[in-house]
């Protein structure tokens, strides 16, 4: 065997077992969470403009751009649905008239 070989095997030793933590990492227990939880408003409105900063927002010219792809998609998708619900209700009726 080659050194390929013997280190898929040193490897599957080594294996974790599934749902195990990594090593050096766990889940803070109960008390840890508790501090961690205090509420404070200002705080709380500070760290959300900073995230709404780190945002890209779209431009004006690539929401109208999407806005009416949506609204082109949106009256296809309906036009084929008509027409298909349409074609299978002559179907469904030429079926029934000759069992009638």
């Amino acid at each position: 065997m080659g050194p390929a070989a013997s280190d898929g095997a040193r490897g599957a030793r080594n294996a974790r077992k599934a749902g195990a933590p990594a090593p050096g990492l766990r889940r803070p227990g109960p008390e840890a969470r508790a501090g961690d939880m205090s509420v404070n408003p200002a705080k709380f409105i500070q760290e959300v403009r900073a995230e709404a900063a780190k945002v890209v927002w779209p431009t004006r010219r690539e929401t109208t751009v999407a806005t009416l792809t949506v609204f082109l998609m949106a009256t296809v998708a309906a036009i084929f649905f008509f027409v298909i619900d349409t074609i299978i209700g002559f179907g469904v009726e030429g079926v029934l008239s000759l069992a009638g």
